[in-house]
């Protein structure tokens, strides 16, 4: 096999992957290295006890935080990467998270991008991502938006009666716009059924849309891309003068293996590609790779979420309960107590009993709570997530020591918009006691931020923007110091936002993309 490419991508989840699959049909040789194998098709993708206890398919990497205590990270290095695992949740970020915000913790950045901008990609990414919602029910749309090309996904019965609870408060729930093969007209030939194993599980029916299934695999067959696993890229070297990356070093099981591109793509994940670019240092580069900014591995956000359970007495008809989702409080207290951003409300995935022994077992082990006592818990329960922007700071950051140990130096913050948020929510479920409807008989509610380790919706680590001395990447995502490294996964955000971050992701790895295809002088597809 040669070793030289016409372009080279690391990583093959949602923005390499969709960077593939854009720039595969100009014909130009592609090769996608992947520090994961293929997930394999088994019993125990739905698995709870697997899944969440046993953690079967979970890294076993340890980061250290800011103290020197080691963790795990809640994150997946497989073939598709971790949208294999994710909820499905695909949201555009609203006109205003492109402009500079003000919240009560601090400035969220503008974009050097506008919506106007990304629009016709984000309509590109929900059609290929084959996104189910409703127009019009959402009060933070711009309100130019296509509709959807699939109907929203039906609430179930308990779902149902809690969106009727929050409209007599005078909320306007919407219906979460979901990533799912879902054919709600043929139930009996649908890839979706609406099962139990979807957030957190990697679909065995391959009904969800995620990287691997949607761009990965259609992928496989052409002779002009190259999928290699089991390659983790542990730094990129560059010419002599400093100016190009020359080389793409990998570890693998038989060594050492170095690949060359005339583009480099860089889509490992926001830590894991901020981790490449320091590890990368040279005499060309003293600091890091692309870091004459010193941004790199800087302004690592994750949003500040909290998870809510409601739990009520009598059995709650929720098979499928992800599909509802509040925005009412996204820039702000409608009642005027609160000017500042709040942020959003959705609902989560079915928790099984022993899904919630594995959410809880930092606390109690799971050992301690008998499996009927678990399994009837979760049989009562409606699980929410509150999300709320966490702020660039330039002192969050990855860094990697002499001995490739990474450190996620991270302290929380603008949480005073989150906790009032979390407290609406509370508010809002007290009132629930109508007798007709079983998830609203007598309930408790408990919470909990998600800690450190929980690093799902990472973003930030080499942010893009006009100005070299602030920043990372330039608006094509290409790294200023560099002719040929791009990077296209959640590094480059500048802001995090209030929602879910893969549509964005798929939409700019379409836009970069067509610069590709531009600065290439190829032939390829484009919004439209």
């Amino acid at each position: 096999m040669t070793t030289r490419f016409d372009i080279v991508i690391i990583g093959s989840g949602a923005g390499g992957a969709t960077l593939a699959q854009r720039l595969a049909p100009t014909g130009k040789s592609i090769l996608i290295l992947e520090r994961g194998e293929h997930l394999p098709r088994e019993a125990e993708n739905w698995s709870p006890k697997a899944v969440f206890i046993e953690r079967r398919y979970r890294t076993t990497d340890h980061w250290y935080d800011r103290h020197g205590a080691a963790f795990t990270p809640n994150t997946h290095y497989w073939v598709g990467g971790n949208t294999t695992f994710y909820g499905a949740a695909l949201m555009r970020m609203r006109e205003r998270d492109f402009t500079e915000v003000r919240h009560a913790g601090g400035i969220s950045p503008a974009w050097p991008i506008t919506l106007a901008e990304m629009a016709p990609y984000y309509d590109e990414a929900e059609a290929l991502w084959q996104v189910h919602g409703q127009r019009g029910e959402d009060p933070t749309e711009a309100g130019n938006e296509p509709p959807y090309t699939w109907p929203a996904v039906a609430h179930d019965p308990g779902v149902a009666a809690l969106k009727g609870h929050w409209e007599t408060q005078g909320w306007k729930p919407f219906s979460l716009p979901l990533g799912v093969r879902l054919d709600a007209a043929h139930p009996v030939t649908s890839t979706c059924i609406k099962c139990r194993t979807c957030g957190g599980y990697p679909c065995l029916l391959r009904a969800k849309c995620d990287a691997r299934t949607l761009a990965i695999e259609p992928l496989l067959g052409l002779s002009n891309v190259t999928l290699l696993t089991g390659r983790k890229v542990v730094r990129l070297e560059t010419d002599a003068d400093g100016g190009r990356i020359a080389d793409v070093v990998c570890e693998t099981p038989h060594g050492e293996e170095r690949w060359t591109g005339d583009i480099v793509v860089l889509s490992a994940g926001a830590a894991p590609s901020a981790v490449v670019l320091l590890a990368s240092a040279n005499a060309a580069h003293p600091n890091g790779l692309a870091n004459g900014s010193d941004q790199v591995g800087r302004n690592y956000m994750f949003h500040n979420s909290t998870a809510m359970v409601s739990m009520t007495l009598a059995h709650q008809t929720v098979t499928f309960p992800k599909t509802l989702a509040v925005n009412d409080f996204y820039y702000g207290d409608p009642d005027g107590d609160f000017d500042f951003p709040m942020g959003h409300i959705q609902l989560l995935e079915y928790m099984s009993g022993q899904t919630l022994e594995g959410q809880i077992e930092d606390w109690l082990p799971p050992a301690l709570i008998p499996d009927q006592l678990a399994g009837a818990a979760a049989e009562r329960m409606l699980s929410m997530l509150v999300i709320s922007e966490d702020l660039p700071m330039p002192g969050n950051r990855i860094s990697v020591g002499t001995d490739g140990r990474v450190t996620l130096d991270y302290t929380f913050g603008n949480l005073e918009g989150h906790e009032r948020l979390v407290q609406k929510l509370k508010d809002s479920l007290d009132g629930f006691v109508d007798y007709a409807h079983p998830i609203s008989q007598h309930h408790f509610q408990f919470d909990s931020l998600l800690p450190l380790y929980g690093t799902a919706h990472q973003c930030g680590t080499a942010r893009f923007g006009t100005d070299p001395t602030t920043s990372v990447l330039d608006v094509n995502c290409k790294a200023h110091e560099l002719d040929n490294l791009y990077v296209v996964d959640t590094s480059f955000f500048c802001s995090a936002n209030a929602v879910n971050p893969t549509l964005t992701v798929v939409a700019n790895a379409l836009r970069v993309g067509d610069h590709l295809i531009e600065r290439l002088g190829a032939q390829g597809s484009a919004p439209g």
